[in-house]
């Protein structure tokens, strides 16, 4: 083989190579807890003190005290040019009246669970105790090379347990 023949061999290699990297995933380096994630919605929210947790999946059970933490939605503050792609858009934060906590597991599959609420009202009263079984969710929110991810979420209110959406 000649000089050209090297060559030709040489670059069609090298551009088969860098090809195969060309089409690899990214995925994003997310830390990510398992558990079961409760909103207290917001016109129950008032009314409770302390929220306990117990979550059943498995045969294995978790169980504590969550801590709640004020919920919020994000409101769009549009922006500053949208003719442009390297506009800057911004967002702020605005409370809803919600509290939201998370029980953590040491695992969580996607087999059906049993969630328990119970704890204190506003006035230390005990709240009634409420039970829901469901099976959590599995999706792929980076793509499907990125993995499954599974998650469980409740909503508590005045009417009882409830998957949220």
């Amino acid at each position: 083989m000649g000089k050209a023949g090297v060559l030709l061999a040489t670059i069609t290699t090298t551009a088969l190579l860098s090809g195969c990297h060309a089409f690899e995933a990214v995925c994003p380096a997310v830390g990510r807890v398992s558990g079961v994630a409760v909103t207290v919605a917001a016109g129950y929210s008032p009314q409770v003190k302390t929220l306990h947790l117990k979550a059943c999946q498995d045969g294995t059970c978790e169980e504590g005290t969550v801590h709640l933490m004020p919920g919020s939605v994000a409101v769009d503050q549009g922006c500053t040019d949208d003719a442009r792609p390297d506009g800057v858009c911004s967002a702020t934060a605005k409370p809803d009246g919600t509290q939201r906590g998370l029980l953590e597991l040491e695992t969580l599959a996607e087999s059906p669970i049993d969630v328990t609420a119970s704890g204190q009202d506003a006035n230390g009263r005990p709240m009634p105790t409420r039970t829901l079984r469901f099976e959590p969710r599995a999706s792929y929110p980076f793509g499907e090379q990125c993995g499954r991810v599974v998650s469980a979420s409740v909503v508590l209110d005045a009417a009882g347990l409830r998957q949220d959406r």
